[in-house]
């Protein structure tokens, strides 16, 4: 499977000398053909009667504005470019596409200089960021940051092109000084994303973004080194397994789900129900004894393990029947629920998933990280994945943790939330695009978990069901907001979704 790159900005600059000599095409035909896509998704977007007010730097991505404005013009729309002079020159590209306007009949281009007055920006404008673009390596100062300032607190839509001005592709945003950063309604992102957009302290300056294929090499993509990537559709319909006409329950497997104590029955219906709708051909939950009624009530095809204690997980059943097994789901932290969990880390001979309760037990006892089998997966939030690491300061340093731990244990961690990040044993991290803030409600971990597990025990991979569960876990969160609104889901809803989400692979 060959997920979508996300390249440092490094390698974007490569990417786009190595299309220019291998195309071949010179830089200012591909420069117009990137302002062509961005035009094109503009002119769909806005109206044909709006003001446009066209911020362009002196570098390249001022130059992509500068293509940007002539388009616009030239199909009859109220366009105004202001040029900002921070730099003593200007790219060569980007002074082609000057010379190009500034010979346009009725084209207005007011060139900004340190003390000249305010741009003026309307409410309701529609403003095209082309300032600053992804290979920004120090702070904005000066004049950009008088400009950037101006346009987050005008009342205008604000359309940043590649990226929003003053925005590190690469690196934190929180180690920068004095410096202004565009808040951008959306952004226009060219050819791939990048790693920028999937930070969480990112979103007030990114908005929503959208991805233009430019015509960049596909051969250096291809070939190109990263540890990160984009989950698409395309990619996960790969995985899907259509079921054959002779299978049966037993094609299937047999999954245990380990979950619930006193108060916590819920936990383990919404993960047990979950791995039903998931493909698992037989599912069975050990449970305490306080959640028999709960569980034969709302799940009858679930096979029923009954705990000798009342109220906690502790004992283990016999493993020989399974072939997947997830334990977490409302377990509690009592000390012979703790035992149990040592005991299955040890004794666990096929794909184990371990959530909720689970890892605040690991937490509380990680010298027990390093006997986890292979290829165990993990699904904490932030918070319990820093109970399991260390409080990062940022997302990017976050991300760095998740890559280091699972391969340090060979583990796959599901670092749960938007774009959630799947940390695999190899160093690489996978982002999933589907899901939304509806899905902000308790229990939807617990579903998760039940659908990695109904995915491991109908015989997918553990790689393939922790990508292709995430996937479609978010998948049926969207497709449930579509119908229910966001704030009225509840996790449920999620798993009744999840027959429709399938449909979506088939």
């Amino acid at each position: 499977m060959s997920s979508y790159k996300i390249l440092s900005s490094g390698l974007i600059r490569e990417l786009d000398a190595y299309t220019i000599a291998n195309e071949p095409i010179q830089s200012i035909d591909l420069m117009e053909r990137a302002a062509r896509k961005c035009y094109e998704w503009i002119i769909k977007k806005t109206d044909i009667s709006s003001n446009y007010k066209i911020v362009c730097g002196m570098g390249n991505n001022g130059g992509d504005g500068l293509a940007i404005a002539r388009m616009l013009y030239r199909d009859g729309r109220n366009v105004e470019v202001y040029y900002i002079h921070h730099s003593e020159k200007a790219s060569d590209d980007n002074y082609k596409n000057f010379r190009k306007i500034a010979n346009i009949p009725g084209l207005v281009v007011t060139e900004i200089f340190e003390n000249d007055p305010d741009i003026e920006i309307s409410e309701g404008d529609i403003i095209i960021d082309a300032i600053l673009g992804s290979g920004l390596s120090k702070p904005t100062s000066g004049l950009i940051s008088n400009i950037i300032r101006q346009v987050n607190e005008s009342d205008g839509y604000i359309i940043s092109i590649d990226i929003p001005s003053g925005l590190y592709a690469d690196i934190p945003t929180n180690q920068r000084s004095e410096s202004e950063i565009i808040k951008a309604d959306y952004t226009l992102t060219l050819q791939l994303p990048k790693l920028a957009f999937f930070i969480p302290e990112n979103d007030k300056y990114v908005g929503e973004w959208r991805t233009l294929n430019i015509g960049l090499d596909k051969g250096f993509i291809k070939d190109a080194n990263t540890n990160y990537f984009l989950l698409r559709k395309k990619e996960i319909r790969e995985l899907y397994k259509p079921r054959l006409r002779y299978s049966h329950k037993g094609t299937f497997g047999h999954g245990l789900i380990i979950g619930g104590s006193l108060g916590k029955a819920g936990a383990a219906i919404m993960a047990t129900q979950s791995a039903l709708r998931s493909g698992a051909g037989l599912i069975s939950v050990h449970i305490p004894q306080y959640c028999i009624t709960a569980i034969h009530s709302s799940i009858p095809e679930a096979m029923i393990s009954i705990d000798e204690s009342e109220t906690e997980i502790t004992r283990l059943p016999d493993l020989s029947p399974f072939n997947a097994i997830a334990i977490g789901p409302g377990i509690g932290m009592h000390e012979d629920t703790q035992k149990v969990l040592k005991l299955i880390i040890q004794e666990a001979r096929v794909p184990l998933v371990i959530d909720a309760d689970g890892l605040n037990i690991l937490s509380e006892n990680k010298t027990w990280l390093s006997f986890l089998p292979p290829n165990t997966v993990l699904t904490p939030h932030i918070k319990e994945f820093e109970r399991l690491t260390s409080k990062a300061g940022n997302h990017f340093d976050r991300l760095e943790i998740l890559r280091a731990f699972s391969e340090r244990y060979k583990v796959y961690v599901v670092l749960k939330g938007a774009y959630t990040a799947i940390g695999c044993p190899d160093g690489k991290v996978f982002f999933n695009p589907t899901g939304n803030p509806g899905m902000a409600t308790g229990g939807s971990g617990d579903v998760l978990t039940g659908i990695i597990t109904g995915l491991l025990t109908s015989g997918y991979k553990v790689k393939d069901a922790c990508l292709m569960g995430v996937w479609l876990h978010g998948k049926a969160g969207d497709l449930a907001a579509s119908e229910l609104s966001q704030p009225s889901m509840i996790a449920t809803d999620i798993t009744k979704y999840l027959g429709k989400a399938f449909k979506r692979l088939e």
